[in-house]
C-alpha cells in the first residue's frame, strides 16, 4: 500500500529518507512551492523537493489544498497512510479521510506541550530542560490527535533552535518508521492527549528584538531560541546588530549599557551581564567578539537601544 508524504523544510528531509530506506511505496511527495530566497530573491525548490525529484518520485506542489487536480490525484493513489512533517499548511478534512489507515504527523515537542507552528524554538525561549518528537493521529485542530508514541530528549545548555531540530528531526524519522510498523502491526494503542496544553505560535521577524530589561538568564534562552531564525537582534549607533552567541554571567549593570575590556563585551540586563561571544553586524557573516572589537571604537558606558 502506498504512502503520501506531506513536507517542505529541512527538518522534513530525514523522514523522507527515512521511508525510502526502509523500502516503503511512496506514491507522491506534497510539498509547498518553490519561492523566491537569499537576497537575491532567486527562485528555489524546498529541501523535501530537492531529496524527492533526486530519487524519482512524484511531486505535486498544489496551490491551494482544495485543488481539484490535486485532490483527484491523492484519491487516485488510495493511500495506505498520508505522513505529514512540517508541511506548513492546514489540511482539510477531506485530505485527512484519504488514507485508508490514517494521517499521521510527526511533531516536534511532547504533546500536549508546544502545538504550534514553532515548538522547538518556545521549547527554548521558555528555558524548557526537556523536550521530544511525538508521532499521533491528525485531527481538525491543530496538534490535537491521539498520541501513537513519544520520545524525550534533554534540552542542552547550548543547544540553539537549529542544532535541537536537527536532533529532533532525526529522533522523529526514527519514530516515524516504528510508528507505521506498529499500526500495521496492531501493537500501538492511540492515547489522547491529557494535561494542561501550551501553544507554539509562529516567530515572526521583529519577535528576535532584544528586551534589555529581562534578566541574563532569560535572554540566553532567547538568543539560543531565535537562532538562526529570525535572530536577536539589537541596535549599537544606529546599527543593527545580531547576537548570534552568549552567555549569562553575575554582575550588577544597568540593562543595555555596554561594559567591554580588550577582548570581552558584555551587556547590562535586568539581572546580571549578557556576554556576548558572537555577533553578525548588517551585511557580514558571524564572528567572534574579538574579532568584532578589533574594528570598533566601543567604550564602556554606551548603550544597545531597542531601535
Amino acid at each position: 500500500m502506498a504512502i503520501v508524504f506531506f513536507g517542505t523544510p529541512q527538518f522534513a528531509i530525514p523522514s523522507l529518507k527515512a521511508l525510502i530506506a526502509s523500502g516503503e511505496d511512496i506514491a507522491a511527495v506534497v510539498t509547498r512551492r518553490d519561492a523566491a530566497k537569499g537576497r537575491g530573491k532567486k527562485i528555489l525548490p524546498p529541501p523535501v523537493k530537492e531529496l524527492a525529484v533526486s530519487h524519482g518520485l512524484n511531486v505535486l506542489q498544489p496551490a491551494s489544498m482544495k485543488d481539484p487536480a490535486f485532490l483527484s490525484a491523492l484519491k487516485a493513489v488510495g493511500p495506505e497512510f498520508i505522513v505529514v512533517v512540517a508541511y506548513g499548511r492546514i489540511l482539510t478534512d477531506e485530505i485527512l479521510a484519504a488514507p485508508s489507515i490514517a494521517p499521521v504527523n510527526v511533531h516536534a515537542s511532547l504533546l500536549p506541550q508546544y502545538r504550534g507552528a514553532s515548538p522547538v524554538a518556545w521549547a527554548i525561549l521558555n528555558g524548557g530542560k526537556e523536550t521530544g518528537v511525538t508521532t499521533m493521529i491528525m485531527a481538525r485542530e491543530l496538534d490535537t490527535g491521539d498520541i501513537l508514541l513519544q520520545e524525550a530528549t534533554p534540552i542542552n545548555d547550548e543547544d540553539t533552535t537549529e542544532s535541537l531540530s536537527g536532533r529532533l528531526s532525526e529522533m522523529g524519522a526514527a519514530l516515524l518508521v516504528k510508528t507505521l510498523k506498529g499500526m500495521r502491526e496492531g501493537t500501538i494503542k492511540r492515547v489522547p492527549q491529557t494535561g494542561q496544553s501550551s501553544y507554539a505560535p509562529p516567530l515572526k521577524k521583529d519577535d528576535g528584538l532584544i528586551n534589555w530589561d529581562r534578566p541574563a538568564k532569560e535572554l540566553h534562552n532567547f538568543v539560543r531560541g531565535m537562532s538562526p531564525w529570525p535572530g536577536a537582534f539589537t541596535f549599537l549607533e544606529g546599527e543593527r546588530l545580531i547576537i548570534t552567541r552568549a552567555a549569562a554571567v553575575s554582575g550588577q549593570g544597568r540593562p543595555g549599557v555596554i561594559e567591554k575590556t580588550r577582548d570581552e563585551l558584555l551587556a547590562g540586563t535586568k539581572e546580571g551581564f549578557l556576554k556576548i561571544l558572537e555577533v553578525q553586524p548588517e551585511g557580514k557573516k558571524p564572528m567572534d567578539t574579538k574579532a568584532f572589537l578589533a574594528g570598533r571604537h566601543i567604550k564602556t558606558g554606551g548603550s544597545f537601544a531597542n531601535a
